[in-house]
């Protein structure tokens, strides 16, 4: 198989809430936007992810009133420090406070307002097993 991109799609009770979020703390970019719908772009990593409200009937039915729960997006960054301290400086509360992974890993975590963890990663170790 040929994957050419990946796009997340994320069922939330407030799209707006959700896609402002993004838009406003992590430089994503609003690609498309209809009524209970919003896709966005980063730019520079080419990452898409899509809201889409609870109950809307593009979803099949036993999908369409489950918002998001136990899932984590993952955003690997460089600086981490900096960046927990930029969104906690803007007002976003930081979920899980910053710690190093004995894996190598340095992470932070925050929560949307309809409750989507995002993962804030740095890797301090080189090798072949990072992301």
């Amino acid at each position: 198989m040929n994957i050419l991109s990946l796009s997340v799609s994320l069922t939330v009770n407030n799209v707006k809430a959700s896609a402002d979020f993004l838009i406003k703390h992590f430089g994503f970019k609003e690609k498309i936007e209809a009524e209970g719908f919003a896709s966005l772009i980063h730019e520079t990593s080419g990452i898409n992810i899509i809201y889409m409200q609870t109950g809307i009937e593009v979803l099949p039915e036993f999908l369409r009133n489950i918002p998001v729960a136990g899932t984590l997006l993952a955003f690997v960054t460089t600086n981490l420090e900096a960046e927990e301290e930029r969104l906690r400086s803007a007002g976003v509360s930081i979920t899980l406070p910053l710690q190093t992974e004995e894996w190598g890993e340095k992470l932070f975590m925050v929560t949307d307002p309809n409750g989507v963890v995002i993962e804030v990663v740095e890797w301090i170790t080189t090798g072949e097993d990072n992301w």
